[in-house]
């Protein structure tokens, strides 16, 4: 059996009708900035998912918390992580990312 991958990224879903948008992300954001050697990509998926998270970004969390755990973060300093951005960036947003990471642990386990 295949082992089951990340779920395509929401550019991924729409690179055929933005591929300019899609060459960006693939150079300037993952090319570029995540292979800065200033943070590791652990840290970077950490202040990314606490990001989105306080932003509200649920279309881009859920891929990026399955990049977090690839990263080598674990799942349980993401519960942390979301535990604790309830205080700071609200119950609500918390609470879908909680949703997500749910969402996210169960489809890493079956994988």
């Amino acid at each position: 059996m295949a082992t089951r991958s990340s779920p395509p990224s929401t550019i991924g879903q729409v690179r055929d009708v933005f591929p300019k948008l899609g060459e960006l992300t693939d150079k300037v954001v993952f090319g570029d900035v995540w292979e800065r050697p200033g943070l590791s990509k652990r840290d970077r998926s950490l202040v990314t998912v606490a990001a989105l998270t306080a932003l509200y970004r649920p279309d881009q969390l859920k891929g990026h918390l399955w990049r977090a755990l690839d990263n080598g973060v674990t799942r349980e300093e993401l519960v942390e992580l979301i535990t604790h951005l309830a205080f700071y960036a609200g119950w609500a947003n918390a609470g879908t990312a909680a949703l997500i990471a749910k969402q996210v642990f169960e489809e890493k386990a079956s994988a």
